[in-house]
């Protein structure tokens, strides 16, 4: 496959001038972004076989190998370059973790996403080396390095499911006067109306199935002095939630955790395949999250764009066909494989434009040429360039 030629070095310079990374890095990180949405895999061995050029496909995977081995990324500039594709002028944070096996490796990320749209855009990460369930420190650095970067104001509620709970991790939220909807487990120890504390679903058994209730005042949870709202579903399961502010709404605020669920099915099985990596290091895990974070949002931002020109069919039962990330990625899918090279140059020229548009950023008028070497297109740029 050989990319549009005009329109990648307009990619590579959008990149170059929000995170100033090396120019020879740049072209790989361009192809890396557009294979990995090409082949619907993060796959470095089938990625390297949509280079362009004339270089065998091993030269390219161990060019691939190289820039996770060697090349150093700001995770904190990463946030600022996704938080600038999100339209809004605060933020409702999402946060949990995804994790497989590969071989006898456990990979395991905890991630922290802007609800946008009926997804979530992944802004701050971390891999972790373990197994199993994040721990109140972990939570608290991801948290402080998004507080670091945006602070405080920009926060209108975080979401998080039971494993998200503790004295200390509450308080933090507290004390940063951050505003939150947690679910917790059922046999939470909360305080009843005379102040013992008792399993949570004691207080919520004789509610009807598919009714709610606000406990009246605030309840002792996790040390800490929080509205308890509980729900009884239709199978008889409990969905209890605690927040600081506004009980009467917490449920049906509680429902936009779901958006980072659709993300990470979207990175994995319908999306990227992100399982199909053989990365096991953590450092280079963040590396390649950073990477499709990017590749993510493009495919989101083109997918609101089209759904604009061309709205998405609504199913009987209501909901759409397909999401805005999968219209987004079947459109740049179709740019890299249609046949017609003027169709797919103009194609991928609009998908570009939505990206730039949302950014504010536009092609200079001055020159971005790869470094030597570089292939192009379907041209190798010679040595003799400067």
């Amino acid at each position: 496959m050989n990319f549009p030629l005009y329109n990648t070095r307009h990619f590579a310079e959008m990149l170059h001038d929000h995170f100033h990374w090396n120019r020879a890095r740049i072209y790989c990180i361009v192809y890396l972004i557009i294979g990995m949405i090409q082949m619907g895999t993060v796959n470095l061995t089938k990625i390297a076989t949509t280079f362009p050029g004339n270089t065998k496909p091993s030269s390219d995977y161990k060019r691939l190998q190289r820039l996770f081995c060697q090349f150093s990324l700001d995770l904190n500039q990463v946030a600022r370059f996704i938080a600038g594709l999100v339209p809004l002028l605060q933020f409702k944070l999402t946060l949990d973790r995804t994790n497989w096996k590969c071989g006898d490796s456990n990979i395991n990320y905890l991630v922290l996403g802007i609800i946008y749209r009926g997804s979530a855009f992944p802004i701050l990460w971390v891999a972790l080396d373990k197994k199993g369930n994040s721990n109140t420190q972990e939570r608290i650095e991801l948290m402080q390095r998004f507080l670091m970067i945006f602070g405080a104001q920009m926060i209108a509620c975080l979401f998080a499911d039971r494993e998200f709970v503790g004295i200390k991790w509450f308080g933090y939220l507290i004390e940063n006067n951050i505003k939150f909807v947690i679910r917790i487990k059922k046999n939470t120890q909360i305080s009843n109306s005379r102040g013992i504390l008792v399993r949570a679903e004691n207080l919520f058994r004789g509610l009807p199935r598919g009714s709610a209730l606000v406990l009246s005042g605030k309840r002792t949870v996790w040390g800490h002095s929080l509205y308890i709202i509980g729900l009884k579903m239709a199978d008889g399961e409990f969905v209890i939630v605690v927040t600081q502010e506004q009980p009467e709404i917490a449920l049906e605020n509680y429902k936009e955790r779901w958006p980072i669920e659709t993300l990470f099915i979207c990175l994995k099985t319908r999306g990227f395949d992100l399982e199909s990596t053989h990365m096991t290091d953590p450092k280079r895990l963040e590396k390649l999250m950073v990477f499709l974070a990017i590749a993510f949002s493009w495919a989101h931002i083109v997918g609101e764009w089209h759904h604009e020109v061309e709205p998405i069919k609504i199913k009987k039962h209501g909901r759409p066909t397909q999401s805005l990330f999968r219209c987004g990625l079947d459109y740049l899918r179709g740019c890299l494989f249609h046949e017609q090279e003027s169709a797919r140059q103009y194609a991928f020229h609009q998908a570009l434009e939505s990206l730039f548009k949302r950014l504010g950023w536009s092609p200079q008028n001055r020159s971005f040429s790869p470094p030597m070497g570089t292939p192009v297109g379907n041209n190798l740029i010679p040595n003799s360039l400067g």
